[in-house]
């Protein structure tokens, strides 16, 4: 199924950080991507988001205003809004992290 593409704006980007605001209407999503830093995602807005993998497994995740989240680098998937409603959330992405755990 082709989907309109969200948008985004990058913020800040610097050798330690990217931040990039994310705005989806329903039914939008990212493309197929891969994170190539570990990084923390801020929603600003209640929603719901459909994840797709690189292998087609899908999954829901609930979105709730300002409860972040810390992904490690390497997560490969599609973002969509599966909600009713337009999301908005900040990714943070960490550049000059050492893996240490």
């Amino acid at each position: 199924m082709k989907r309109n593409k969200a948008t985004s704006e990058i913020q800040l980007d610097n050798k330690h950080v990217r931040v990039t605001k994310y705005k989806f209407h329903p039914g939008e999503e990212t493309g197929m991507h891969t994170h190539l830093y570990d990084y923390i995602v801020t929603p600003i807005n209640d929603g719901t988001l459909l994840l797709v993998d690189k292998n087609e497994n899908r999954s829901n995740y609930d979105l709730v205003a300002s409860k972040s989240y810390f992904r490690k680098a390497g997560m490969q998937h599609n973002v969509i809004n599966n909600g009713k409603k337009e999301l908005v959330f900040i990714e943070i992405e960490l550049k000059n992290i050492k893996n240490e755990d």
